[in-house]
């Protein structure tokens, strides 16, 4: 059974960076995709990043590419996001999210961690 634990969310100021880091257990990843996505009050969950865990091969929302830095480590079974020059509209919920390659992100085989606040001040 995947288990994702995220962690690093907080309180920060417009244009500081946060790094968010998403440890991934109960099973090898080689065949899997993981990614970060978002939610804000009042708005659904929008994708923020993704990664293939095999090929590190990434993929980012637009209002990502450029601020935000998807990465994991391999030996330690563990993603992260670099996020710079934060926004208040950055603000939201920050999950992380594991699935199989040949599933979608809103298929019952994704694993989902509960969250970690993001809270921009501006």
């Amino acid at each position: 059974q995947v288990q994702l634990v995220e962690s690093g969310g907080g309180l920060v100021q417009a244009g500081d960076s946060l790094r968010l880091s998403c440890a991934a257990s109960g099973r090898t990843f080689s065949t899997y995709a993981l990614g970060w996505f978002r939610q804000a009050p009042g708005k659904e969950r929008e994708l923020v990043a993704t990664i293939l865990w095999s090929s590190g091969v990434t993929v980012y929302a637009h209002f990502a590419k450029g601020r935000f830095t998807i990465s994991r480590d391999n030996a330690k079974n563990t993603m992260y996001l670099q996020m710079n020059s934060l926004k208040s509209e950055d603000t939201a919920v920050y999950y992380c999210g594991a699935r199989p390659l040949s599933t979608t992100w809103s298929g019952e085989m994704a694993a989902w961690g509960q969250g970690t606040q993001v809270t921009v001040s501006s």
